[in-house]
């Protein structure tokens, strides 16, 4: 497994080098996009979205079946929220920060954050205790859903603001470098979506510090590993946002649960 890749510092555009790196292997880390004590305000906030949602048994948010689960002392908690920005001040502000201007030019023209379409601003935690129903996620790409709409495959990246610092031994994303230049079969054939969690010999393990950004492309081969260690330690959490081109498809709260998330029991 290699952690050894550049990281960079976002600034007022997409560097050269920046781009470069990006079009080669599909995925850009950028280090020190949000403070410690934003980290923290985050989290906050999405214990009090959890709060209120526990108590009034939210199933969905705009079709989007949200995804519960128990933490280590056994009560109940969010391990998948979608359409965050809709729930919180807080979330829907930080949709607003500029420097998501400066990195639609990945895409280019026609380019958006997805904050009201597909699963808006989702935010995933993490945690390996004995009640966990979210420890690990298989291999996919983001890109399948398009294909289950019966939609051609529009542009989109993933956007990933790391909420906990992480070391190879704490499990988390690993991409495979390069493969969201593969060909339409390879992305549906190439592996056993979600069902394989085996790690792959060219697989590449982002170790973000808390308050990083990180970018991959919805056609990249990736995987959500599993902590190798368990309690408070395997905890983590991370928010995704798309950045999306193509026929703007906005969700509500009538909305339909597409085919492919009735089977969010295979995610674990």
């Amino acid at each position: 497994m290699d952690t050894s890749y550049s990281k960079f510092t976002l600034g007022d555009h997409i560097t050269d080098e920046q781009r470069a790196f990006f079009d080669r292997n599909g995925f850009i880390h950028f280090k020190n996009f949000i403070t410690p004590e934003t980290v923290q305000d985050i989290i906050n906030a999405s214990a009090e979205v959890q709060k209120n949602w526990l108590a009034n048994d939210k199933v969905k948010v705009n079709g989007i079946p949200i995804k519960y689960g128990k933490d280590l002392d056994g009560q109940p908690i969010v391990q998948r929220f979608a359409f965050l920005n809709q729930q919180h001040n807080l979330f829907s502000e930080l949709a607003l920060d500029p420097r998501f201007e400066v990195l639609l030019s990945l895409i280019g023209e026609g380019a958006r954050l997805g904050t009201e379409e597909k699963d808006g601003m989702v935010l995933n935690h993490y945690v390996n205790g004995p009640e966990s129903k979210f420890t690990q996620m298989g291999w996919h790409t983001d890109g399948l859903r398009d294909i289950f709409h019966g939609q051609k495959l529009n542009p989109m990246l993933n956007v990933g603001i790391h909420l906990s610092s992480l070391k190879p031994e704490n499990g988390g994303l690993r991409v495979l470098p390069g493969t969201h230049k593969q060909s339409l079969y390879k992305m549906l054939f190439h592996k056993k979506y979600f069902l394989d969690n085996k790690a792959d010999a060219n697989e590449v393990a982002i170790t973000p510090t808390a308050g990083d950004l990180t970018i991959h492309d919805g056609r990249l081969w990736h995987r959500v590993a599993q902590s190798a260690v368990s309690g408070e330690e395997s905890r983590r959490r991370v928010i995704y946002v798309p950045i999306i081109a193509g026929k703007y498809e906005p969700k509500n709260e009538n909305s339909p649960t597409a085919f492919y998330q009735r089977f969010a029991g295979l995610v674990k």
